[in-house]
C-alpha cells in the first residue's frame, strides 16, 4: 500500500512529553471539597492558573454556615476529618461546629489553600461556549456588589449538597410578625430566654437544636414533627466500649487528647476501630438482614427506654421502615429533651402560620415568639445558579426530573464540570471525606490528562450516564433507602422513587470504583481538531526528568527516579503473591 498524504504536513510539539501546557482551572465553594482541592491541584500539577470563589466571608463550607446551638458532627469526628491531617485534639466523640470550622480553616492555611480562595466571590451563572471550549463565568463580590466575568477551562462545583436552605412551603410564613430563622441562616443574636419557640422539623439539625434550646431559661418549646425517625445507638459505641470508654460520655478529657497527641500510635489505632467499625457495618443497609433485623430491635428498645416518661412519644417516633431509609442520628439528648415538661411535642399537621403563630389542621392555635425552621436543604436541584451546558441546556433542566451524574462527578452534555459530593455521593456508612478525598483525586486525574495530552474536552458519554443510573436504580431496590419514608436520599424533595444522595454501595466500593478513570466512558475533543494527530502530546523526544536546570548539574527533574526507593515496588522473594499491602487492597491499573 501506498504512504497516506496528510493536507498539512505533520510537525512534531516542541515541549517535553511530560510538560504542562497552561490550563485554568475554577473551584466553586471552599468548603471540606474545594479545600481538598485547594490542597492536591497545587500538589500534583503545573502551570495552572486556579482560584477558589467562596460567597462567604470565611473558607468551611457548611460548617461556616450552619451556627446553631447544638451544631456538631453526628459521626465520629476522628472519622470526619482529612486521613493526611489528623486532629488529636477533637474535644467530643461528635466534634462541634466551631471546632470542625476550625480545623478546616487550619488545614487551609497549614497546606497553603487560602492562596488560591477569594472570599466573598459568589458565582452568579456558568456558561459553556463550543467555540473557544471554555467556561464563562458571571462573578458577583458581595462586599462591594461589584460584578464581573471570568473564562476557566475546568470548572468543579464543590458546594456539597448541604449548603441551599430549604424554607417550607407553608402558607402565612411570610407574614409572621416575630423572628424567623433558618437552622444555616441562624441569628447568633437573638436572645431566647423566656421565648415561645417553634421548632418546624425533626431531621439532623432539629434533633442537635432541640436539647439545647430546652435547656435556655424560661424558654418554652412547641416541636412540630410529622415524620417517624430512628435515633440510634451512637456511631462507633462498640468501639468505645472495646477501647474501655462509656459510650454516654462523649466529651474526651483533657488527659485523653494529651495523650493522643503525645502517642501517635494510640491516634492512629483509635481511628483505625472506628473506620474499620463504619466500614463492616454495610449490611445493615440490606433489607431483612440479620444486621438491619437486630439493630430494629435494639434501637427501638433504647428509644422506649428514653422515652419511659412520654411513650406516647416514643409510639408515634419509632418507624415501620427500616434504619437508614431517612438518616439515622444519635441525637444525644434529643428524646430526653422531647420529654421534658418545657417541651410541647405537636403531631398535628401545620396548616397555616399567622402573624402570631401557627394554627395546626385541628385548629388549635400555638402563638409563639420565634419560628426555628430546620428544613434541610434542597438536595434534589440543582446549584441556585445556573449553569449551562452545550447547546445552551441548563443543569436544572438536565437534572429533571431527578439529577444524575456518572459515578456522581460528571453530567453529560456539561463539557470539562466536575463536581465533588454531587449526586449519589454521601454514604449510609463509613467515612464521606474518604470519598471525598478519592473524588477530588480522580478530577485531578481528568485534569492531568486533559493538559498532558492536549485534549480540549472530555464529556462523559450519555450512555454511559445512563448506566449509572440503571444501575443506582437496581441496586438500591435491595436496600432499606426505598422504604416508604421520607428522606433527602429521595427525588423529588423526600418522597420520589429514586435514591439520589447516596452511593450504591459501600464506602469501600466508592473508593474502589473512583481509583482508575475509565477513560474509554468519555467523548474526547482534541486541542488539533479533527484530523489533527492525536499522538502530538509525546512531544519533542524529550522529559522533563532529564532536561537542564540552571544550575550546572541541576534538572527540572531526577534523571534517575526509578532506582530511588520511594518510586520501588518490591516483590517479595520466593512468593511475590503474598505481598500483605496488595493483601490489604487488590492491585488496580
Amino acid at each position: 500500500m501506498g504512504s497516506t498524504e496528510w493536507a498539512t504536513p505533520f510537525q512534531l510539539k516542541e515541549e517535553p512529553v511530560d510538560g504542562h501546557r497552561p490550563i485554568k482551572v475554577r473551584v466553586i465553594g471552599a468548603g471540606y471539597s474545594g479545600i481538598y482541592l485547594g490542597i492536591r491541584i497545587p500538589q500534583r500539577l503545573r502551570n495552572v492558573d486556579f482560584q477558589i470563589y467562596e460567597k462567604n466571608e470565611s473558607v468551611g463550607g457548611t460548617w461556616w454556615v450552619n451556627k446553631y446551638p447544638g451544631c456538631a458532627c453526628d459521626i465520629p469526628a476522628h472519622s470526619y476529618q482529612y486521613t493526611f491531617n489528623p486532629n488529636p485534639d477533637w474535644s467530643a466523640f461528635y466534634a462541634p461546629q466551631r471546632e470542625i470550622c476550625a480545623y478546616l480553616q487550619s488545614t487551609a492555611e497549614k497546606y497553603g489553600a487560602l492562596r488560591f480562595v477569594k472570599l466573598q466571590h459568589k458565582v452568579e451563572s456558568c456558561r459553556w461556549d463550543d467555540s473557544s471550549k471554555k467556561w464563562h463565568l458571571t462573578i458577583l463580590r458581595t462586599d462591594t456588589n461589584e460584578t464581573f466575568e471570568d473564562d476557566a477551562d475546568v470548572v468543579v462545583a464543590a458546594r456539597g449538597t448541604l449548603s441551599d436552605p430549604s424554607w417550607p412551603k407553608i402558607p402565612g410564613l411570610k407574614s409572621f410578625e416575630g423572628e424567623v430563622m433558618h437552622s444555616a441562616v441562624w441569628n447568633e443574636g437573638y436572645d431566647f430566654k423566656n421565648k415561645r419557640i417553634g421548632i418546624i422539623g425533626n431531621g439532623s439539625s432539629a434533633i442537635q437544636i432541640v436539647p439545647s434550646l430546652q435547656k435556655v431559661e424560661g424558654a418554652q418549646l412547641s416541636c412540630f414533627v410529622r415524620s417517624k425517625t430512628w435515633i440510634t445507638n451512637p456511631f462507633g459505641e462498640v468501639v468505645m466500649k472495646k477501647l474501655g470508654l462509656d459510650p454516654n460520655k462523649l466529651d474526651f478529657s483533657p488527659e485523653q487528647r494529651q495523650e493522643f497527641a503525645n502517642d501517635p500510635e494510640k491516634l492512629f489505632n483509635f481511628r483505625k476501630m472506628i473506620e474499620v467499625d463504619g466500614n463492616t457495618i454495610h449490611d445493615v443497609s440490606m433489607r431483612g438482614s440479620d444486621m438491619q433485623r437486630g439493630a430494629i430491635g435494639s434501637f427501638g428498645q433504647n428509644m422506649r427506654n428514653r422515652l419511659l416518661k412520654r411513650p406516647d412519644i416514643a409510639e408515634f417516633l419509632i418507624p415501620s421502615f427500616g434504619i437508614g431509609c431517612r438518616r439515622s442520628t444519635p441525637g444525644p439528648g434529643y428524646l430526653e429533651a422531647l420529654a421534658e415538661d418545657n417541651v410541647d411535642f405537636i403531631t398535628d399537621p401545620i396548616e397555616t402560620i399567622t402573624s402570631i403563630g401557627i394554627t395546626v389542621k385541628s385548629g388549635r392555635p400555638v402563638p409563639v415568639d420565634v419560628l426555628v425552621c430546620a428544613t434541610g436543604f434542597n438536595t434534589s436541584s440543582a446549584p441556585p445558579f445556573p449553569i449551562y451546558g452545550r447547546g445552551g441546556l441548563s443543569l436544572k433542566d438536565r437534572f429533571t426530573p431527578f439529577p444524575t451524574a456518572y459515578l456522581s462527578i460528571a453530567v453529560d452534555h456539561f463539557p470539562n464540570l466536575f463536581m465533588m459530593l454531587g449526586p449519589n455521593s454521601a454514604i449510609g456508612s463509613g467515612s464521606l471525606t474518604v470519598i471525598l478525598e478519592n473524588e477530588g483525586d480522580y478530577i485531578v486525574k481528568c485534569i492531568r490528562k486533559l493538559q498532558k495530552e492536549d485534549y480540549a474536552t472530555m464529556s462523559v458519554k450519555p450512555e454511559r450516564v445512563h448506566d449509572w443510573t440503571e444501575y443506582c436504580h437496581e441496586y438500591f431496590k435491595r436496600t432499606v433507602y426505598t422504604d416508604t419514608c421520607h428522606s433527602w436520599y429521595k427525588s423529588e424533595g423526600g418522597s420520589g422513587d429514586r435514591i439520589i444522595g447516596l452511593w450504591p454501595g459501600s464506602t469501600m466500593h466508592a473508593l474502589e470504583a473512583l481509583r482508575a478513570p475509565r477513560w474509554e466512558d468519555f467523548d474526547w475533543e482534541s486541542l488539533e481538531g479533527e484530523g489533527g494527530n492525536r499522538l502530538k502530546w509525546l512531544g519533542n523526544g524529550w522529559s522533563i526528568t532529564h532536561m537542564k536546570g540552571e544550575g550546572e548539574d541541576e534538572y527540572l527533574g531526577d534523571p534517575a527516579w526509578y532506582i530511588e526507593p520511594q518510586f520501588l515496588d518490591m516483590p517479595l522473594p520466593g512468593r511475590p503473591e503474598e505481598d500483605e499491602k496488595l493483601k490489604m487492597r487488590p492491585y488496580s491499573h
